[in-house]
């Protein structure tokens, strides 16, 4: 069956080729939006990829040009890149948060931030693929080291810098939003993440006194199992409920982090990166995830021992 060619949804699969081209694993995203066009799990029928189970969007996430062309058969879809399997770590430079409709141009933004830290390192700016985002940030590219497993950050580094490796994606350009295109502003090779940027992502954080909290008792298979459980009701929370899932969901979790059952950085990269899929801006779930935790962690009963 053939159809009308349509210049917007030909545009799209060019560039999801060309991306693929580059071995990039890419996968359709809604229409105008940053999110997954992918059946939940909830809709999951175990059928075609899935006959084994469910599988997400960066299992499903593909360089096969005959699939890559199916997705993009119909529907104008936004390109999403996988960037675990991609072997890609992407640094997300954000911009400030708008307030009543104007813009917060007095504040710092995640360029600002990015060039502090690389002057602490006594370093330049990186020269490497660079994205422009809609919302005036930047998608900076690096390939990801070999024999570290690095995932997804938000606000590690410094306020409004994220990271997306495994367990993360990024919207790839010439996708839009709201009209506005993501565009390539530095078409250079993708460089090897600097090694000043890969020590800052793999210190060991730092986990706050937990005061009279009792200490970890072999209580990290239960927190990982709750984690992963709110990550799924994170992601299939319906539109206008979102938020308050997340911050539901950020409070349970908070008193596994008080007891040292689990990093507080794990539960803020898997709730980060399950808000932004469920259709949350970068910046609401920081706010949302930094004051829930910080209540839940504060006022955390000790563990009751036996």
């Amino acid at each position: 069956m053939t159809h009308p060619t349509d210049p917007r949804r030909a545009s799209l699969l060019t560039a999801a080729l060309t991306a693929a081209a580059r071995s990039w694993h890419v996968f359709p995203l809604r229409p105008g939006s940053k999110q997954p066009a992918l059946h939940g799990a909830e809709r999951c029928r175990t059928t075609g990829d899935c006959v084994g189970g469910h599988l997400k969007w960066e299992q499903r996430a593909s360089t096969d040009p005959h699939r890559i062309a199916q997705c993009w058969e119909t529907h104008p879809a936004n390109i999403a890149i996988a960037t675990g399997p991609s072997g890609l770590l992407v640094v997300d430079l954000d911009m400030p948060k708008e307030q009543n409709g104007q813009g917060s141009s007095d504040m710092p933004d995640g360029v600002s931030y990015f060039l502090a830290l690389c002057e602490r390192a006594g370093q330049t700016w990186p020269t490497t693929y660079t994205v422009r985002t809609p919302s005036g940030g930047m998608h900076l590219y690096f390939t990801a080291p070999s024999g570290i497993r690095l995932t997804n950050t938000a606000g590690t580094l410094a306020p409004m810098v994220d990271t997306r490796a495994w367990g993360g994606y990024v919207v790839a350009a010439g996708s839009t939003i709201n009209g506005a295109a993501y565009e390539v502003t530095a078409p250079w090779r993708v460089a090897q993440l600097p090694d000043w940027l890969r020590d800052a992502l793999t210190a060991t954080p730092r986990i706050g006194a937990t005061g009279t909290i009792a200490p970890a008792r072999n209580a990290t298979r239960l927190a990982r199992v709750v984690l992963e459980r709110e990550t799924v009701a994170i992601e299939a929370a319906p539109e206008g409920e979102r938020e308050q899932t997340l911050f539901k969901a950020a409070r349970s979790m908070g008193r596994f982090v008080a007891w040292g059952d689990i990093p507080r950085d794990e539960v803020e990269e898997a709730f980060q990166c399950a808000g932004e899929t469920a259709g949350l801006r970068s910046y609401e779930c920081r706010s949302t995830l930094r004051s829930a935790l910080d209540w839940s962690i504060r006022t955390a009963r000790p563990r009751e021992t036996r």
